[in-house]
């Protein structure tokens, strides 16, 4: 009996376009439900966009229209960009709907009679300038764990910590740079802590029992969380705020991460009420005897996926997820997206130049089973999509089916015998490939598919039957059979990946029945007729990839007159006070740089190797790449942070500190000492 499988993505905000960032994880979560569903699988995809929030509040506020016509805008938009991009969802559905507000109000009322909504009054940040509450993404300051600056009220993007807004050191709002006062607000609160044993069941390991499929670095990670204590979670929040009421606490709105999650379920629920299917299946299965509830989502918030939301989904009766995926990030030629260089690409931007099969395919080409960090560099999407794609599996499609169709009455003959190796390995390839995509490795599907391409590439170039005579034109035909099937296995390999090719495939050579994982390596009877070649790829143009970094950029209008003055930005403000005996624990030693290079994919940092005497050698990372060549620093006596707690980076442990200051990463002084300063010397 075929597996019922519920396969979601994280769902986009309604508050802005969608970018090359969130297709990754589209692709991703595509590609797997199209995998699963050849695999024979029962499989559906529910989604929806993220409407809720001040953000959007705002936003709409500032438009001068209604938070309704704003959603409605932007669903419209995402719902045509996913389309255009191949995005196969069984629904796209809204969080501002009656099913997913029914749910979300279910949910609370089941929490709240088993005694998990507590109230309590809170202190909140509040901006007297624009007459606000401040959510959370509306203020910023300093990281209350590791103390980075310019974070915002709930997380921060350098150390990973999650904290409430009041927690912030300098909190100024994020709208104006006015310093926040604190004024009391009643608010409700889930206490994680109650679900603590539910939870560590839900995460416990595979050798431990448990049930629920994480990947090893994300159930470490948050178990890191459940060992340090679970924290109560604020589920309400003050106007003026966009999104559903809570029943019963008149002027509170559930918080946008208590409801967007539940926009999976108000998403079933449409659909099954459109199509027939039983809702309960799905659902309301707590013990997961019938359903697996798969979820794919990014690094950033897997703290509400992995905590809040399988003790929100305990708590009421619902079923809770039956494996989490985590990706990493995009980067684009290993840095942040931006759109100063252009690399901030809207997926509409892509669109207007390029066909959606190339980036589908370098995503899914890179794309494994860990959290690492993606990186779209742009002269390799070149590369690697015209020698896969052009010069390897379309090259072998275009040669093999157009000899067959203009030389040899578009007939196929039977494989020869001299090909039986390379059609074993190729079916042995193709057996391999549903549980690479079973395990989200779809690089490594893809690898597989380009080795077949390659293999029968050769074969067919030493075997040359356009050098055969007509006397020969059967070992012609062969030969060339070897080739057109080695297209109907490469395509079934691709079929997840690049439907359209796949489709085009089926029906150039008239296949009896669309491809799947089980089909993909039948041989065609001797004698069938195939159809005329279909364009399946065409090289990339530089120029168009160069286009479209330039349409991404931003522009300044050109204007006559003279421009106005740039307000001032808000002062950076100060970090916490400090003592003299704060300033004392901090241990600064003399270092010599060793050695330096460039970090590769990072443009801003070297790697510097150095010699503190007695306590040994150091690697540390430093941001100075712009302002430094490595070859000027070797030989250099610096300054080191030598007590500073090691951090791991995905380029390796930096441990240490070098200290330096300027403007701008292109205006940085590294602190140097005499050169007869002995390296390990303590500076006090």
């Amino acid at each position: 009996m075929a597996k019922q499988v519920l396969v979601t993505a994280a769902l986009p905000y309604a508050n802005g376009s969608i970018h090359l960032g969130h297709l990754l994880e589209a692709i991703q979560t595509d590609v797997y439900v199209r995998a699963r569903r050849l695999m024979g699988d029962d499989c559906v995809f529910m989604w929806a966009d993220d409407t809720h929030g001040t953000p959007i509040e705002l936003r709409a506020r500032r438009e001068g229209i209604t938070p309704e016509q704003l959603i409605a805008r932007a669903w419209d938009e995402h719902r045509r960009d996913y389309g255009d991009f191949d995005i196969g969802y069984d629904i796209f559905h809204t969080t501002h709907s009656d099913e997913t507000r029914e749910h979300a109000e279910a949910i609370f009322a089941a929490m709240k009679a088993k005694g998990d909504i507590v109230s309590r009054d809170v202190e909140q940040l509040y901006c007297p300038k624009d007459a606000m509450f401040l959510p959370d993404r509306f203020v910023k300051g300093s990281c209350p764990k590791c103390k980075s600056p310019d974070q915002y009220g709930d997380s921060c993007e350098v150390c990973g910590s999650t904290y409430a807004p009041v927690e912030l050191g300098n909190p100024h709002c994020s709208i104006c740079g006015t310093v926040p006062e604190l004024r009391r607000s009643e608010h409700l609160f889930v206490p994680l802590s109650r679900h603590e044993a539910v939870l560590r069941a839900w995460l416990a390991a595979p050798e431990q029992g448990g049930r629920t499929e994480l990947q090893p670095a994300v159930r470490n990670y948050v178990m890191e969380w459940v060992e340090g204590g679970l924290r109560d979670w604020d589920i309400s929040r003050d106007p003026p705020y966009f999104g559903f009421a809570i029943p019963g606490h008149p002027g509170k709105f559930f918080y946008v991460w208590f409801d967007a999650p539940v926009g999976y379920i108000g998403a079933t629920q449409k659909w099954c009420r459109d199509v027939g299917r039983d809702f309960a299946s799905y659902w309301r299965d707590p013990d997961r005897a019938r359903t697996e509830l798969v979820h794919v989502i990014g690094k950033d918030i897997v703290y509400f996926h992995c905590l809040f939301w399988p003790a929100m989904l305990q708590a009421a009766g619902y079923t809770t997820p039956s494996r989490v995926h985590v990706h990493g990030w995009l980067t684009v030629g290993g840095e942040k997206m931006s759109k100063t260089r252009g690399t901030f690409v809207l997926a509409r931007t892509y669109l207007d130049h390029l066909p959606p099969d190339f980036l589908r395919y370098y995503f899914a080409a890179k794309l494994g089973a860990t959290q690492e960090d993606i990186d779209l560099n742009l002269d390799d999407f070149v590369l690697r999509c015209n020698a896969d794609l052009v010069k390897k599996a379309a090259n072998l499609a275009s040669r093999c089916c157009k000899f067959v169709a203009s030389r040899l009455g578009g007939t196929l003959g039977a494989l020869p015998d001299d090909a039986q190796t390379l059609v074993a390995t190729a079916r042995a390839r193709l057996a391999e490939v549903g549980g690479h995509y079973l395990a989200f490795e779809s690089a490594k599907a893809l690898r597989l598919a380009m080795q077949i391409a390659e293999d029968a590439n050769l074969y067919v170039t030493e075997q040359a039957p356009w050098k055969l005579g007509p006397d020969q034109a059967e070992r012609a035909r062969a030969v060339c059979s070897v080739g057109v099937w080695a297209t109907a296995v490469i395509a079934a390999i691709l079929k997840p990946v690049l439907p359209r090719w796949a489709a085009a495939v089926e029906r150039m050579l008239r296949l009896p029945a669309p491809l799947d994982f089980a089909n993909g390596g039948a041989a065609l009877p001797s004698g069938h007729v195939i159809g005329d070649y279909e364009t399946l790829a065409e090289p990339i143009d530089p120029a168009k990839v160069a286009a479209i970094v330039e349409a991404s950029k931003e522009s300044t209008p050109v204007s006559t007159s003279a421009p106005a003055p740039t307000p001032a930005a808000p002062p950076e403000p100060l970090q916490p006070e400090t003592t003299i005996d704060d300033f004392a624990k901090v241990d600064l030693r003399v270092a010599k740089v060793l050695t330096a290079a460039k970090v590769e994919g990072a443009d801003k940092l070297l790697c510097l190797q150095l010699d503190l005497g007695p306590l040994g050698q150091r690697t540390v990372f430093s941001g100075i790449a712009k302002s430094y060549a490595p070859e000027a620093l070797v030989g250099k006596h610096v300054v080191v942070y030598a007590n500073l707690k090691p951090r791991k980076m995905r380029f390796g442990t930096s441990e240490g500190m070098i200290l330096a200051a300027g403007a701008s990463d292109d205006a940085v002084t590294v602190l140097e000492l005499d050169g007869r300063s002995v390296p390990g010397t303590r500076i006090s």
